[in-house]
């Protein structure tokens, strides 16, 4: 057995071996007829997950490595690789540092986590059903799920230092992760609350004139998307970081608001009815998040000091998010997503009358493309192809698009999730540690969740 330092056995460094003789691989053999800007670009891609997965390095190392042999090799023009940058997820997240500052410094997020704290009861499993609770609500009135991340990250960091959960302990995980996967994982089965639903939606309506419709959607998504993911994430929650509160007393009287913790309670109260209004206006939740921290941020009116960007904001965060959009960017510019999903496609033969093979083939088929072309991407590829595949099934064109929204649930790794991204970069939760509550839930999703899902659809009379 090999062993590295501290004379103990560290599987992070086998799947770094692992990944370097797959680079090494595709790199060299070329393999499904890949051209030689495609192999390295999938070889540098491999390589930069792995890294990420396995933080053999610091993420932010890894990531600044993507950028400079993405240049180098010159797989793809630098608007393509620093897309990141500019993507309204990464202005999204650097909002979101500027609000988390904000709600910490004024101390309001003390108080709403000291109202929350004398809530949630009945010990660490209330805590985090409570918090999950909170986020699956939150999904049903707030279309973002970015937007719901960086409202409720605050107050989930303030509420895990309320209950004696210091940063890094499996607490402080606990909490802020069922705040982020609560609100997040979900939403699959509410049509309006997060992105994939969204293009899924679109691209059903453009491609087939499908239209969905919010309550026939609910009832067949909600129940196993959203109820059982919800559930499922509390028992991973507790299993994988379990913990205690180290607090048993909770204040019931507090002293008088200051004038900061209302100025900002006004801007986010205000912030929250936008974000719920952005089905009117179309404006992103990113460009609302911006202009809160802005506010914050102004003289007079604002709630932080000037000096606030010179060194109490970490922006390591920033270049992280970049990078992970700029994998996501240089996957689709150079089609490595349509190469995959065609041989994936090609390889699987749909029958008429087989009804549950063709329900795990579609979503095997959404699972593993997801782990080069994200979730958001899974609807946009897959909807094009899902009129064959309910051609050769017999199945009825709205059955094969909605069988996506099961897929594209299942996601395995937080790069394939922009709203878990958010959640790490703004609560401080590395990427091993967001990779294991990935793996887990998503596991357990695609094992037990998508056999349910598929015993609710027969139910239903949708599948035989």
């Amino acid at each position: 057995m090999v062993r590295f330092p501290n004379g103990v056995f560290q599987l992070r460094y086998l799947v770094g071996l692992l990944a370097t003789g797959v680079v090494a691989w595709v790199a060299a053999t070329k393999p499904l007829g890949l051209t030689a800007n495609q192999a390295y670009s999938a070889a540098l891609i491999i390589g930069t997950l792995a890294l990420w997965a396995t933080a053999i390095i610091p993420e932010v190392m890894a990531s600044l490595l993507f950028f400079l042999l993405a240049m180098l090799l010159a797989v793809a023009p630098a608007e393509i690789v620093f897309s990141g940058f500019h993507s309204t997820a990464n202005w999204t997240v650097f909002g979101g540092l500027i609000i988390g500052a904000a709600v910490q410094m004024t101390g309001l997020g003390e108080r709403i986590a000291n109202a929350l704290a004398q809530r949630f009861t009945f010990g660490y499993v209330g805590i985090i059903s409570g918090m999950v609770t909170v986020g699956v609500v939150l999904a049903f009135l707030m279309p973002s799920s970015m937007g719901r991340i960086v409202l409720l990250a605050p107050i989930a960091m303030a509420l895990a230092g309320r209950l004696g959960f210091e940063p890094g302990s499996n607490g402080y995980f606990g909490v802020v992760m069922a705040m982020g996967w609560g609100t997040s994982a979900p939403a699959a089965g509410i049509l309006p609350s997060n992105v994939p639903n969204l293009i899924l939606m679109g691209a059903a309506d453009s491609v087939y004139d499908v239209v969905f419709t919010y309550g026939p959607y609910l009832l067949l998504h909600f129940p196993t998307l959203g109820l059982f993911k919800a559930a499922l994430i509390i028992a991973v929650i507790v299993v994988l970081f379990p913990d205690r509160p180290k607090t048993e007393q909770f204040e019931t009287t507090t002293t008088q608001a200051t004038a900061e913790e209302k100025r900002l309670g006004l801007f986010l109260v205000l912030a929250l009815i936008v974000w719920m209004t952005d089905f009117v206006h179309e404006v992103s939740p990113a460009w609302i998040a911006l202009s809160v921290a802005l506010f914050c941020m102004l003289p007079v009116i604002g709630v932080l000091p000037r000096t606030i960007l010179a060194g109490n904001i970490n922006f390591v965060p920033i270049f992280l998010t970049a990078a992970i959009l700029g994998v996501a960017a240089l996957v689709d510019s150079v089609g490595l997503g349509q190469i995959i999903v065609q041989e994936l496609h090609a390889a699987v033969t749909f029958r008429p009358g087989e009804d549950f093979e063709t329900f795990v083939s579609v979503i095997l088929i959404d699972t593993l493309i997801q782990f080069l072309i994200t979730a958001p991407g899974v609807a946009a590829v897959m909807v094009p192809i899902s009129g064959s595949i309910a051609e050769a099934s017999g199945l009825p064109i709205a059955t094969v698009l909605n069988m996506h929204a099961v897929g594209y649930s299942n996601y395995m790794l937080p790069y394939q999730m922009g709203p878990i991204l958010i959640l790490g970069a703004l609560c401080n939760v590395s990427n091993v540690v967001l990779t294991r509550m990935c793996l887990a839930v998503g596991l357990l999703g695609l094992l037990i969740g998508a056999p349910l899902s598929y015993l609710w659809w027969h139910f239903l009379g949708y599948l035989n």
